[in-house]
């Protein structure tokens, strides 16, 4: 059945926002339900959908190439510097032991040489699928995980060239000198992607300032460009797309224009390249080829099995521990974006057969399950980098203090509701140290600076200073109102606190949530990805001075964590209030007794003269445990930690944003500067 291009697009869409929510309720992955739903509207199925309709066959494309655009977008170039020779050792081993395993099984299976050199190379890669995980847990900085990162740069690009030159072996004629010319060519290009666009990316990012718009299409235009000059050199295009990822990595950096086009992929052409692939499924095939289970078999032993032996190699090599192995393994084990975009190629190239994509999907869903689990269990007792950097000195919660201690608190003013609870808020950090409040009020003015409707802001923000100025006298503590007139909200508060050198940002909370925010942002969004300091998002249902009782959720103790402890006893010292660090304990080898032996530790350490309670409660909901236990405190100070989308990570939602949307107390989401920890999607 042909449907008309808008009719398909609409189903699409459809299936694209109801099946990923079905399936998570039932924890179970998001891309299994696409794959599922590819199958049921299908030829097998439904025969509503055809994977070879031009409409089908574009999207998919591009979903392909977004893929893997997004695989080399998302690696960290800065970790993988810090560790690039251990990265290098990890990578040749997680690259050649997968390689040499899924050859054999390709020769056990009847496979040429050429086909079961490309089985290998699908072992090869890895999808970091449990990135979020480990940077939840605050163990990035563990030198195991770092390696198992940049390692991923290694066998990514290793299993592309090796699909490259499999692809073109099997094409026919593929003499030594066409072997030559496609290396050296291949070497070319990746040097011009890599730095050209590179550089290019960066020219182009600081002339076009601010203007996310065009940087995004920027991004866009060097994707499929990269992609097409993949084709033209006789390479598969994900090669490009996936050099391009690597290229615009340092341009982009960690900010809104990332996030957008990662946004982009993940809630739209990366979920129809599943679809597609489920649409290839032949169900009779399928079944056929599960009751001849041994190459599935074969498959997913061969694979989960070699992986292990390459992280038993860096154990050895570099004298991990035990738990560090089992993290690299269970790290490096899930195969989902270079392996599914790889095997499509061959298997469209007639190098693999239905019966090897079928299984590669078989391992798609085991891996993808069975790594990210192991990973939450066994990462939970990885040790961490010293907590403080000059050993027992306290950990400062300004990240630029020097010399000159002076605290400088930027509130921006906006609401007169929310004012004077805002002052009030600043004012207690204040007394702790000393320094002074700068009431901010930026006035957006676009074109002319004689318009009366700016004439009238400009009067509105006057009286919101000065009031702020009244309120400030009346606390006691010295202010300094400053008005500015900007294109740009956001912008203005960020520029307004670098030029005043601010140690703290205090802002409101911001009602702007959905799909509305996620594609253009909000204030707080954009200020907390362009701030230089720190931003405590505050909802203040009472005046912060009756604070009495504050409550700390935390999950693990790292150096971003005690930042926000040491926020919380700042607010709390002027009170005289009580602070209570809440632990909810997931399924782990940790017993309560362990982990508050831990935090105990950990606590006396960073800060010894203050006595904190601890409270621990195992199972459950995280945002439930915290909501129920807050119901008899004043405030919860949360930590606000940018959640990676990755590979396939379709639903946006967070701990923090159930606990907003249903505590009955006061909040305040304590983020980190760009660099540190930034965004509202909290965990």
């Amino acid at each position: 059945m042909q449907l008309e291009p808008i009719v398909s697009f609409a189903i699409l869409l459809a299936v694209i926002l109801v099946v990923p929510i079905l399936f998570e309720r039932f924890k179970l992955p998001g891309l299994l339900g696409l794959l599922i739903a590819g199958v049921i509207l299908g030829a097998n199925g439904l025969n509503v959908l055809s994977s070879d309709s031009e409409t089908m066959k574009l999207l998919s494309d591009i979903g392909l190439v977004y893929l893997m655009f997004v695989a080399g977008l998302e690696i960290d170039l800065e970790q993988f510097q810090a560790t690039k020779n251990r990265s290098l050792g990890f990578g040749l081993a997680t690259f050649l032991v997968p390689l040499i395993v899924g050859t054999i099984v390709g020769r056990f299976f009847g496979f040429g040489w050429n086909g079961s050199i490309l089985i290998g190379s699908l072992f090869a890669s890895h999808t970091l699928l449990a990135y979020p995980i480990i940077s939840r847990m605050g163990v990035i900085k563990n030198e195991a995980v770092t390696v198992t990162i940049g390692a991923t740069i290694f066998t990514d690009i290793g299993a592309l060239l090796v699909l490259a030159i499999c692809v073109g072996i099997h094409e026919g004629d593929f003499t030594t000198v066409k072997l030559v010319t496609l290396l050296l060519s291949l070497v070319l290009y990746s040097a011009l992607i890599l730095f050209g666009f590179s550089w290019l990316g960066r020219e182009f990012f600081r002339r076009s300032s601010n203007e996310e718009g065009n940087q995004f299409l920027f991004v866009l235009l060097v994707v499929f460009v990269s992609a097409l000059g993949a084709e033209l050199i006789g390479v598969e295009k994900i090669v490009g797309a996936f050099l391009a990822g690597l290229a615009v990595n340092n341009a982009i950096g960690e900010g809104p224009v990332e996030e957008k086009v990662i946004f982009v992929g993940n809630v739209l052409f990366i979920p129809i390249f599943f679809i597609d692939l489920g649409l290839l499924i032949d169900v009779p095939g399928f079944i056929k080829s599960l009751g001849a289970i041994s190459l599935t078999l074969a498959v997913v032993i061969g694979l989960i099995g070699s992986k292990f032996g390459a992280a038993l190699v860096a154990k050895l090599l570099y004298r991990y521990s035990w738990r560090e192995m089992i993290v690299m393994w269970s790290l490096s084990m899930p195969q989902v974006a270079a392996t599914l975009a790889a095997t499509l190629v061959g298997y469209r190239a007639g190098l693999l057969t239905e019966a090897v994509l079928n299984s590669v999907i078989v391992l798609m869903i085991v891996t993808s399950i069975l790594g990210p689990l192991i990973t939450a269990r066994s990462a939970i007792g990885l040790s961490l980098m010293d907590l403080s950097p000059h050993g027992n000195e306290p950990i400062p919660v300004w990240h630029h203090e020097g010399v000159d201690r002076t605290l400088t608190v930027v509130v921006p003013v906006s609401n007169p509701q929310t004012e004077r609870n805002l002052i009030e808020m600043a004012a207690l950090l204040i007394r702790n140290q000393s320094g002074k409040i700068i009431p901010l009020a930026v006035t957006t003015a676009q074109m002319h600076m004689e318009s009366p409707e700016l004439e009238n802001r400009l009067i509105q923000s006057q009286a919101l200073l000065s009031k702020a100025t009244e309120l400030s006298e009346e606390l006691g503590v010295a202010a300094q109102p400053l008005l500015r007139i900007d294109d740009n909200i956001s912008q203005g508060i960020s520029r307004a606190s670098r030029e005043q050198n601010a140690s703290l940002i205090v802002m409101g909370w911001g009602k702007t949530t959905g799909l509305r925010a996620r594609l253009f942002g909000n204030v707080i969004d954009s200020v907390l990805w362009a701030s230089h300091c720190p931003v405590a998002v505050t909802r203040l249902l009472d005046s912060p001075k009756t604070i009495q009782r504050i409550l700390v959720p935390i999950e693990i103790m790292t150096l971003d964590a005690v930042r926000v402890v040491r926020f919380a006893e700042i607010l709390a010292a002027e009170n005289q209030a009580e602070i209570t660090l809440l632990h909810v304990r997931s399924r782990s080898s940790l017993s309560v007794e362990q982990i508050e032996k831990q935090l105990s530790g950990l606590l006396a350490r960073i800060s010894p003269t203050q006595n904190h309670h601890i409270q621990v409660v195992s199972g459950g909901s995280i945002a439930s445990a915290i909501l129920h236990t807050a119901e008899s405190y004043d405030l919860v100070v949360l930590r606000s930690v940018r959640r990676r989308l990755g590979i396939g990570e379709l639903e946006i939602s967070s701990v923090t944003t159930e606990v907003v949307k249903d505590i009955k107390c006061s909040v305040v989401i304590f983020g980190e500067p760009q660099g540190h920890q930034a965004g509202l999607l909290f965990t």
